[in-house]
């Protein structure tokens, strides 16, 4: 389903309503318009916006400029030669015989007819007088395109800078993979070289009645008392509780930490407290956080070194 706050967020509406779209694009925004009320009442705020902006900075030219404007679109139409239609002849009265003769031609609106030094009748084209309304068009024209021109510069600003902190995002994502991926391959590494290492004892941990398909495994290195466990299937856990692994030394059950949940479900081997002295290892089921003294009922897995 289409986010209409993200389509309208997006640009497209100004720049429908600054003439700017393709035939598609605007037959698709219309489409959406119809359906979706809230965006049909955006673009009509936006054009409203864009019509009152446009008025309100609309700039009445000075007459100087008026007249140097007009001056140049006099001379350009003189310059090209623009046909225009002979005026009706004006006989002179104190020539029998009149002749004709016609000034070159200016944007006109009237005609007037004046006399030349050998009798003949001259017909000269007034300038128009709609020539200023026509600058007032042009300069309304000039500020409206500079108008657009501002606006999609606003828009294509607006696009970059979305598309940067999207960049952005994507970048410090990847970072966070990457860094991710890293952790889990170092961790790794120190597994498979505990696992390589003579120094560490393996001791398996198996079910008791309790759990008989439970397993675990313990790899003790009695030089630098480090005790590692690494879970092969133990029983899910009640909410509230948590596995707890102990050292027995001599019979005397030892704190050997808790595990934690990716430990508990096989996902990697985790690095307990150390131990000084040890001759078997056990696995109860405590409450979070752990106890002091094992809860023997609760015992899973036991295993001798």
């Amino acid at each position: 389903m289409m986010d209409m706050q993200h389509y309208i967020e997006s640009g497209i509406l100004e720049e429908y309503a600054l003439g700017v779209l393709s035939a598609d694009e605007r037959a698709e925004v219309e489409r959406v318009a119809q359906q979706e009320p809230a965006v049909a009442r955006e673009l009509v705020a936006i054009t409203n916006a864009l019509d009152s902006y446009a008025a309100a900075h609309a700039v009445v030219p000075s007459s100087a400029m008026r007249e140097r404007v007009l001056q140049a679109w006099e001379d350009s139409l003189r310059e090209t030669g623009p046909t225009v239609a002979p005026a009706a002849p004006v006989m002179a009265a104190q020539s029998p015989t009149p002749r004709m003769a016609v000034a070159p031609a200016e944007p006109v609106t009237a005609t007037a007819v004046a006399a030349d030094n050998n009798g003949g009748a001259v017909v000269r084209q007034m300038p128009a007088a709609a020539s200023a309304g026509r600058t007032r068009w042009l300069v309304a024209a000039s500020i409206a395109l500079l108008l657009i021109s501002g606006l999609g510069n606003y828009l294509l600003y607006n696009r970059l800078r979305q598309t940067e902190s999207s960049l952005e995002l994507a970048q410090a994502e990847q970072s966070r993979y990457a860094a991710t991926q890293q952790a889990a391959l170092n961790e790794r590494d120190q597994q498979l070289a505990i696992l390589r290492n003579q120094a560490f004892q393996s001791v398996e941990l198996k079910g008791t009645p309790k759990a008989p398909e439970a397993l675990a495994r313990v790899y003790y290195n009695a030089t630098t008392k480090a005790v590692y466990v690494d879970v092969r299937n133990l029983p899910e856990l009640p909410e509230g509780k948590q596995y707890q692994l102990w050292a027995l030394d001599n019979g005397q059950p030892v704190d050997a930490g808790m595990l934690d949940m990716a430990t508990a479900t096989g996902d990697s081997i985790q690095q307990m407290k150390n131990i000084a002295s040890a001759q078997a290892f056990a696995v109860t089921v405590e409450d979070i956080g752990g106890k002091p003294a094992p809860t023997m009922s609760t015992l899973t897995v036991i295993g001798n070194i």
